[in-house]
């Protein structure tokens, strides 16, 4: 017993953080296509309510889920696709609505 009470004051707790690395990898291509894919299906969804805004809404969420989907081809970790796969349907919704109020041209 008293060996686990030293062996505890001499390591502290491990803190988790964020990561979307979990394997300890660097993916810079896909980490990169997940930042593009998760920026057009922000500007999509900013831009889906507004009615003159169709053509951003629709174009930047085509863009974001054609990106979404290339990106959860050649991800490599889980974590890495739930981010995509959220900002894939993100971007599926604002190209709805987008279409909905307008279309792409």
């Amino acid at each position: 017993m008293a060996q686990s009470m030293r062996a505890r004051a001499i390591h502290p707790p491990h803190i988790p953080h964020l990561t979307l690395n979990t394997d300890g990898r660097a993916h810079p291509r896909e980490n990169t296509l997940l930042a593009v894919t998760v920026a057009l299906a922000v500007v999509a969804l900013i831009a889906a309510p507004m009615r003159g805004w169709h053509l951003l809404a629709s174009w930047t969420g085509l863009g974001g889920m054609v990106t979404g989907l290339y990106a959860q081809l050649i991800s490599k970790t889980t974590a890495e696709r739930c981010v995509i796969v959220t900002a894939i349907v993100a971007s599926g919704i604002a190209l709805a609505v987008g279409l909905n109020h307008g279309g792409l041209y």
